[in-house]
């Protein structure tokens, strides 16, 4: 049986009430339910499309914003903007996680910054026709708190579950994600039925989101008054609290030259996930702006992606224990770049064919970074999990600035949503190529972790 962390599991012991354990669980089950409909219905479906049409709006088609002496084009605004958080993450990120490890304090920075993104998104409904600014700075409040929280939120993980239970109880917790944001997604499209004004659709879907986030939040301010302590046994003030999370980021990133292979696997998933993430923010936008498709079929085919994507990660998972889940990645890559070329060729107008795209990709999605995120935990040392893992989530989060900026300035330099998106392409390519020259066995056992059956790929000593 795998040992984890011996702070993990006494951390876990401490609480010798199963059911309390449990009543913890689903507080933090219940967090993800109303906190994933910002990445739904705020980044995916609305805001990517309305914050554009609001600048054009005030600067007209032809024109210009103006951003730090910029000029930029209003198509371009929201990846732009997407960018420049995921920058600004990657220096908060590492504040977020000492605070977090250090002090303690995970519920109360977790629901903190949770309302303060809520908030921000309920503001939204005051974003008018013309407000490319108000609109920009509640995005960017709603985001960077959403994506802090989402840091300590991950890092809740280990104090709720052994080692043994975690693949079990982060699945659960990603599902809760998809099923509440997919039911607000459902209701927000029976909602375009009774409000024929776009604009206004749009602000109250917006609103809506604040609100549903802010509601189902009042499940883990109830119920997560007693998390177990920190692993690291003890609490630091702030001031210390900082020094230590740069410091040990940068230990972590030291330790990773001791095992270049796992290093390797974290470079392939950072690219081809900021080719995922562009793809899957601009998805709406281009559908409305490139394929000029209505309101129903951008949200009916979002819908399809929500309610289809977990069984996209249960099949993969199974295709997983049977290939090994580096074959069944990269067979995911590939599909990806099938899909990116697939969707510069449709034609504008045909739903048919934008349902067909979404569902393909709905099995993909959530799986690819569902099996990455597994092989990546059998990659690293015993007893240094949650150090690994805090690399990998501030990665992920806080450094998908370059496919929003790939995407933006091919817009804007060629004028083209379709060459934009199809740009997207090289992640995919050259995170897949990167994938496919990791010796999967010998990254286990370099770690002292033993590889799974599935991992079938013949060692080879000249790698």
């Amino acid at each position: 049986m795998r040992r984890g962390r011996p702070s993990d599991v006494s951390a876990v012991a401490s609480v010798p009430d199963r059911r309390e354990v449990a009543r913890q669980r689903f507080g933090w089950y219940a967090y993800g339910w109303a906190s994933h409909s910002f990445e739904t219905t705020v980044v995916s479906v609305f805001m990517s499309r309305y914050l554009p049409t609001v600048a054009e709006n005030a600067v007209g088609q032809n024109g210009r914003l103006h951003v730090l002496g910029l000029p930029i084009l209003p198509g371009s605004l929201f990846v732009y903007l997407i960018s420049a958080c995921n920058v600004l993450l990657a220096v908060l990120m590492p504040v977020v996680g000492a605070f977090a490890d250090r002090t303690g304090r995970k519920r109360l920075m977790l629901l903190s910054f949770g309302y303060l993104g809520a908030a921000s998104c309920t503001a939204m409904i005051f974003v008018g026709r013309t407000d490319w600014i108000l609109g920009t700075a509640l995005f960017a409040a709603a985001f960077l708190n959403y994506s802090c929280a989402k840091v300590v939120y991950n890092s809740v993980l280990p104090d709720l579950a052994e080692p043994d239970l975690r693949d079990r109880v982060s699945s659960v917790g990603w599902a809760a994600g998809y099923v509440g944001s997919g039911i607000l997604l459902a209701t927000n499209f029976a909602g375009s039925f009774f409000i024929a004004d776009k604009a206004l659709l749009a602000r109250v879907s917006l609103c809506s989101a604040g609100l549903w986030w802010a509601l189902f939040s009042l499940i883990p301010l109830k119920i997560m008054r007693h998390l177990p302590p920190p692993s690291t046994g003890c609490r630091q003030p702030p001031g210390w609290a900082i020094f230590s999370g740069f410091r040990e980021l940068a230990d972590t990133l030291r330790g990773l030259r001791r095992f270049p292979l796992t290093l390797f696997f974290l470079v392939a998933f950072l690219i081809y996930y900021d080719g995922i993430s562009t793809v899957t923010t601009i998805s709406a936008d281009y559908g409305q702006k490139e394929l000029r498709l209505d309101e129903t079929t951008l949200l009916s085919a979002i819908l399809l992606v929500q309610f289809t994507g977990f069984g996209g990660i249960l099949f993969l998972g199974r295709c997983a224990e049977r290939w090994g889940a580096k074959k069944v990645i990269a067979a995911s890559l590939l599909v990806w770049i099938g899909v990116v070329v697939a969707v510069y060729y449709l034609q504008a107008g045909n739903a048919q064919q934008f349902y067909t795209v979404a569902l393909v990709l709905s099995i993909v999605l959530g799986g690819t970074q569902a099996l990455s995120r597994s092989l990546y935990s059998s990659m690293i040392p015993r007893g240094k999990e949650a150090e690994y893992f805090s690399l990998y989530e501030i990665s992920s989060s806080g450094t998908s600035a370059l496919g929003p900026l790939l995407f933006g300035l091919t817009l804007q330099n060629t004028g083209s949503y379709r060459t934009a998106n199809l740009s997207l392409i090289v992640f995919f390519v050259v995170g897949l190529l990167i994938l496919l020259t990791i010796n999967v066995p010998k990254a286990i056992r370099a770690t002292g972790n033993t590889p799974p059956a599935s991992a079938d790929e013949p060692t080879n000593p000249y790698q």
